[in-house]
């Protein structure tokens, strides 16, 4: 309906501008102090970007009551690995928000959600720009691995912290008996995180080749 096209363009220009003005922001800031911007990306930009990740759970919820036809679970493993990332190992460890990797994870997920927010308006209107349609099917495959590795790698730079400070590990004394070491369960989700990759990116070649197919091209040029 026109209302929920509507309110599905509201809510893709609001993480568009919020996304926007994190990549304009940190492209400014490392023009401006080079290196040195790196360290204090997250202490610059985290409120911002914490906000629009977790706005980006309304998805899972467009998808499950049908105003969005994408694919429900592909979606959710790529929100909640961004979750799971940003608020459970970035922000919960101050010395790991001053690693570079977070720079990095930070710009990936940006660059790639500014395209997708602006691809997403356009088509709510109906209007499609053949080479803004390929950079959005076709930027998310090397560019995803990409920021699944940056992940992976700030889980392990968070592990000796997890280790140290005993963060989110639980052990409970007799009569319960039970008792959990956080970082196991970072290291199992290490492998759940690349089994994920491989189902997520086999999607993103479908999506590719269902958009960008002939006969998808010459209707959109039509």
């Amino acid at each position: 309906s026109f209302t929920m096209n509507m309110y599905l363009f509201v809510y893709d220009l609001i993480q568009f501008c919020g996304h926007s003005w994190i990549f304009t922001n940190m492209m400014i800031r490392f023009m401006t102090f080079g290196k040195d911007s790196l360290a204090d990306t997250f202490y610059s930009i985290g409120l911002v970007m914490r906000l629009c990740q977790l706005l980006s759970v309304l998805e899972i919820l467009h998808i499950l009551i049908g105003i969005d036809k994408s694919r429900l679970l592909p979606r959710f493993l790529q929100i909640t690995e961004r979750i799971i990332v940003l608020f459970v190992v970035i922000n919960s460890q101050e010395e790991v928000q001053g690693k570079y990797v977070v720079c990095v994870l930070f710009f990936l997920w940006n660059l790639l959600d500014v395209v997708r927010y602006t691809y997403n308006m356009l088509a709510r209107m109906g209007i499609y720009y053949l080479p803004l349609t390929w950079l959005n099917f076709s930027l998310c495959i090397p560019l995803y691995p990409l920021s699944v590795l940056a992940k992976g790698f700030a889980i392990c730079v968070s592990l000796p912290y997890f280790e140290s400070f005993g963060t989110y590990s639980i052990n409970l004394p007799f009569p319960f008996a039970f008792s959990m070491y956080f970082p196991y369960v970072l290291k199992m989700y290490l492998l759940v995180l690349f089994i994920g990759m491989c189902f997520i990116i086999q999607n993103l070649f479908s999506e590719r080749k269902a958009h960008l197919g002939t006969g998808n091209i010459k209707n959109k040029r039509s």
